[in-house]
C-alpha cells in the first residue's frame, strides 16, 4: 500500500476511535448532569406540595395536586397513592412515615428511577398515603445531546483540518516528493541513466529524509569510484595476463629447448653407458673368438655367442630410442634363468677376478619385466659384487662368494619382490653412499670403472616402478636390493613363463652354487 493510502486509512481509523472515545467518556457524564437537574427540580416541586396544609380533606388535597400538575406541565407526574401502588416494601414505607412524623418529608424523600430513567421522589403524608413526584426535562435532554454531537463534530473537524493541512502543506513537500525523487533516481540506476542517478540538492529537504538522500548520493558516487577503480584493475589484469601469456610462451620455448638439451646430454650419457655395457659382451666375444681360432666351439658356446651378438644389437638399438620414450616390453619370465644369464656374461669377462655365485631363490619364482633390461641390471650388480669380493692385490687366493637372495616380502602395507646381491668386500665408503647412483660416481681404484653402471641400473629399476637400495651389512660387505611391486611378480603358470631369457631355460631351486 502506498504511503498516502496508509495515511488516509490512519486518519479514518483515528476519527472513528475519537468518536468512540467521546461516546464512552462524555455520554455518562452528560446523563448524570441531566439527572441531577431533574432530581433538583423534582425536589423543589415536592417541597412545594408538602408545604400546603396537610389537614385539608383528601378531595381538596387532590385538587391542589392537579393544580400543581398543571403548573409543572406535561414533563412532571404527581401522584397520591398507597405504598403498594408505588412498589414500596414495609420497611421503606415505615421509614418514610417516621420521616414525615418528624416533619422532614420534603428534606429526605425516597429516590427511585422511573420507566424512562427519570428520578422519582416519594414522601409519606399524614393520612397514611404517599405522594410521588417525577420530572423529565426533555428540553434539557435534547440540549445536552446537541451539545454532545456538536462537541464530537467540532473535535473531528479540528482533526480533519489538521490532517488536511498535513496532506496539503506538509507531507507533499517533506515526504511524498523526496520519496518520489529517490524512486526516480533508483529507476535511473536500474536503467543505466547515469545523469539522473544523483538527486539534486534543491530536492533534498533538511530533515531525516534529506540525510538518507544525501547518504544515498554518496553511496552512488562511491560505487562509481569503485567501478572506475575496478575498470582500471581489469585493464591492468588484462595487461598482466597478456604479459604472463608471453612469458609462458617464452618459458615453454625454453622448456622445449631445455628438453632438447637434456636429450643431448642423455645421449652423451647413454653413449658412455653403452660403451660401458658393451665391454662385457665384447670381452665374451673376444674370448670366444680366441677359442674359435684354437680349436672350435661347443654348441653351448655357439649359442652363447649368438646371444651376446643379439645383446650388442639391442644395446645399439637403444641409441635410436634416446630421443623418445620407449615403453617396456614386459613378459613373465623365470627369475633364476635371468640370474644365470647375467652371471654367464660376468663370468666370461676375463678382467673379472675369479669368484663363486650362491643363489637362494624360491622354486618357480617368476617376474613380469623387460628381460634384457633386467639382465643389464643384474650384470652390473653381479660384476660390482665380484670385483668387491676379489682379494686385494698381492693377497693371493680366490675371492669370496657372491650371494643372490630373493623372495616375496610385505613392506609398507604392500607386497614386493625382493632380490638382494651381497658381496664379501670392504663395503661402501660413507661419503660415497649418498651419491652412489649418480652418473660418473665410482668406487673402483683401477681404470675400468666409469661410474655409469649403477646410475643406469637405478634408472631401469625405476622404469619398472621399483626401487634400488644400497647398504653396508653389519658383518662386512655391501648389499644391493632390487625391490619391485608385487604386481610385477607372478606365480608360475603353464604357458606364461618365458624360459628363453635364461641360458638354458631351467629354474634354479632352493640353493645352487656357480663357480667362475
Amino acid at each position: 500500500m502506498r504511503i498516502r493510502k496508509k495515511l488516509i486509512v490512519l486518519h479514518t481509523t483515528f476519527s472513528l476511535a475519537l468518536a468512540a472515545i467521546l461516546a464512552l467518556a462524555l455520554r455518562p457524564a452528560v446523563r448524570d448532569v441531566v439527572r441531577d437537574a431533574e432530581l433538583h427540580e423534582a425536589g423543589l416541586a415536592l417541597a412545594a406540595i408538602l408545604s400546603r396544609d396537610p389537614s385539608a380533606t383528601p378531595a381538596g388535597f387532590d385538587e391542589r395536586i392537579r393544580q400543581w400538575q398543571g403548573l409543572l406541565g406535561p414533563e412532571a407526574a404527581v401522584r397520591v397513592t398507597s405504598a403498594e401502588a408505588l412498589g414500596l416494601d414495609a420497611e421503606a414505607a415505615s421509614r418514610l412515615r417516621g420521616i414525615a412524623a418528624e416533619g422532614r418529608a420534603a428534606e429526605s424523600p425516597l429516590v427511585k428511577d422511573g420507566p424512562q430513567r427519570e428520578p422519582v421522589l416519594i414522601a409519606a403524608l399524614a393520612d397514611d398515603r404517599f405522594v410521588s413526584v417525577s420530572l423529565k426535562l426533555e428540553a434539557a435532554r435534547r440540549g445536552v445531546i446537541r451539545l454532545y454531537i456538536l462537541t464530537t463534530i467540532a473535535l473531528l473537524s479540528v482533526y480533519g483540518l489538521v490532517a488536511g493541512a498535513l496532506e496539503i502543506f506538509v507531507l507533499p513537500r517533506n515526504v511524498y516528493e523526496p520519496i518520489g525523487a529517490m524512486l526516480d533516481a533508483d529507476q535511473a540506476v536500474q536503467e543505466g541513466r547515469e545523469a539522473e542517478q544523483i538527486i539534486p540538492e534543491s530536492a533534498i529537504p533538511s530533515d531525516e529524509l534529506g540525510e538518507i538522500m544525501r547518504s544515498r548520493n554518496q553511496a552512488i558516487l562511491a560505487i562509481r569510484r569503485h567501478e572506475r577503480d575496478l575498470g582500471l584493475a581489469l585493464s591492468r589484469l588484462e595487461e598482466v595476463a597478456a604479459d604472463l601469456k608471453t612469458k609462458n610462451h617464452l618459458l615453454e620455448t625454453a622448456r622445449q629447448n631445455l628438453a632438447d638439451t637434456g636429450r643431448l646430454a642423455s645421449l652423451g650419457m647413454m653413449s658412455a653407458g653403452l660403451a660401458h655395457e658393451m665391454n662385457t659382451p665384447l670381452a665374451v666375444l673376444k674370448g670366444l673368438a680366441e677359442k674359435l681360432g684354437t680349436g672350435g666351439l661347443s654348441p653351448e658356446e655357439q649359442a652363447l655367442m649368438q646371444r651376446v651378438v643379439g645383446r650388442l644389437e639391442r644395446l645399439s638399438d637403444s641409441l635410436l630410442h634416446i630421443a623418445r620414450v620407449r615403453p617396456l616390453e614386459r613378459r613373465v619370465v623365470a627369475l633364476c634363468p635371468l640370474v644365470d644369464e647375467a652371471w654367464t656374461l660376468v663370468r666370461l669377462d676375463k678382467r673379472r677376478p675369479s669368484s663363486t655365485l650362491e643363489v637362494e631363490l624360491p622354486t618357480g619364482l617368476t617376474i613380469a619385466c623387460d628381460p634384457d633390461r633386467l639382465v643389464q641390471v643384474l650384470v652390473n650388480l653381479l660384476r660390482n659384487a665380484a670385483e668387491a669380493s676379489a682379494p686385494r692385490p698381492g693377497a693371493g687366493g680366490s675371492g669370496g662368494p657372491v650371494r643372490v637372495v630373493g623372495d616375496l616380502v610385505e613392506r609398507d602395507g604392500g607386497r614386493w619382490l625382493s632380490l638382494k646381491v651381497r658381496d664379501q668386500g670392504p663395503g661402501i665408503a660413507p661419503e660415497v653412499l649418498p651419491d652412489l647412483f649418480q652418473p660418473f660416481v665410482s668406487t673402483r681404484l683401477d681404470s675400468h670403472g666409469t661410474g655409469l653402471g649403477l646410475a643406469v641400473s637405478e634408472g631401469i629399476v625405476r622404469e619398472h616402478a621399483g626401487l634400488l637400495v644400497a647398504r653396508n651389512m653389519a658383518d662386512g660387505g655391501a648389499e644391493f636390493e632390487v625391490l619391485l611391486p608385487a604386481d610385477e611378480a607372478a606365480a608360475s603358470e603353464p604357458g606364461l613363463v618365458d624360459s628363453s631369457a635364461g641360458t638354458d631355460g631351467r629354474a634354479t631351486s632352493a640353493s645352487e652354487t656357480h663357480t667362475a
